[in-house]
C-alpha cells in the first residue's frame, strides 16, 4: 500500500511563490549581496527600504536609491527600523550585528534572511531563470549556491527562447475563459479544456496566438472541443477588400 504514495524525503524546503506585492521589505546593508536581494524583491513589486550609511552603498544600490526605486535610511541599523516590516533581508559583513538583527526578527515574528548564515534564515534565495511570467528556481537549501546557478543555466538552455510569450498568451486565454464561463461549478471543465489547449497546440502556435484566435477558440469551449490553430484560422472568413 505504501508504495502507491510519494516517499517522504525530509530535510528539504517548502518552495513556494511568495506574493509580496506592496509588502514592506527592509534591506540591511548596501553592498553587492544587498543589490542582488533588492532586484529579487523589486521584481516581485515589493516596497523596499535600505538602511545603510551612504559610505557603504555600492554603485547599483546607490542607483536604485537615486532613481527612487527604494527608500534609504542613511545610518546603521536600529531596532526601530523593523516597525512595519513584512520581511527583512540582512546583508552586512558583521556576524554579531547580523545575529542581533535575526534575534530581533524572531521576537517580532518577521521572516528574515541573513546572508550566508543558513541557520539564521527563514527562507533561502535560489538561482532563478526569468522569462516574462515564467520563473524557475533551483535551490540547494543553502548548500551550494554556485551549483544551483549551474543547474539553473543548464535548465534554461533547454527551454525555447519564446516560452515566456507562450505562457503570457495562455494566461490571457485563461482570463478570457473565466469571463466566458465564470461560474464556480465550471472550474473542473475550464481546467480540463485549458489542459487540452496546452497539450494539443504547438508552442509556436501559442506564441503567435492573436486576440482573434483566442476569440474563435473560445467559441468551442462549451462543446469541449479543442481545434488546432489551423482549423481556427480556416474557419475565420478572410477580410473583404
Amino acid at each position: 500500500m505504501a508504495s502507491k504514495f510519494p516517499e517522504i524525503q525530509g530535510g528539504g524546503s517548502l518552495i513556494v511563490a511568495w506574493q509580496i506585492r506592496d509588502k514592506h521589505v527592509l534591506v540591511v546593508g548596501g553592498g553587492e549581496v544587498a543589490a542582488g536581494r533588492i532586484v529579487n524583491v523589486l521584481n516581485a513589486d515589493a516596497k523596499v527600504t535600505v538602511v545603510c550609511p551612504v559610505s557603504g552603498l555600492n554603485e547599483e544600490v546607490a542607483y536604485r536609491i537615486s532613481e527612487g526605486q527604494v527608500k534609504h535610511i542613511n545610518r546603521n541599523f536600529e531596532p526601530v527600523d523593523l516597525e512595519g516590516a513584512d520581511m527583512v533581508l540582512c546583508a552586512i559583513d558583521d556576524p554579531e550585528a547580523s545575529t542581533q538583527v535575526w534575534k530581533l526578527c524572531k521576537e517580532k515574528r518577521i521572516p528574515a534572511n541573513i546572508a550566508d548564515v543558513p541557520p539564521e534564515c527563514d527562507f533561502y534565495f535560489g538561482s532563478v531563470h526569468r522569462d516574462g511570467p515564467l520563473q524557475i528556481m533551483v535551490s540547494t537549501n543553502g548548500n551550494g549556491p554556485k551549483l544551483a546557478s549551474m543547474v539553473r543555466k543548464n535548465i534554461a538552455d533547454t527551454l525555447p527562447s519564446n516560452m515566456g510569450t507562450a505562457i503570457a498568451n495562455v494566461g490571457r486565454l485563461r482570463q478570457k475563459l473565466r469571463e466566458v464561463a465564470p461560474a464556480p461549478q465550471e472550474g473542473p471543465k475550464r481546467m480540463k479544456w485549458m489542459s487540452g489547449v496546452c497539450e494539443q497546440w504547438r508552442l509556436e502556435d501559442l506564441v503567435h496566438m492573436s486576440e482573434e484566435d483566442m476569440a474563435a477558440l473560445l467559441t468551442h469551449y462549451q462543446s469541449g472541443n479543442v481545434p488546432t490553430m489551423g482549423e481556427i484560422r480556416a474557419s475565420v472568413p478572410a477580410p473583404t477588400v
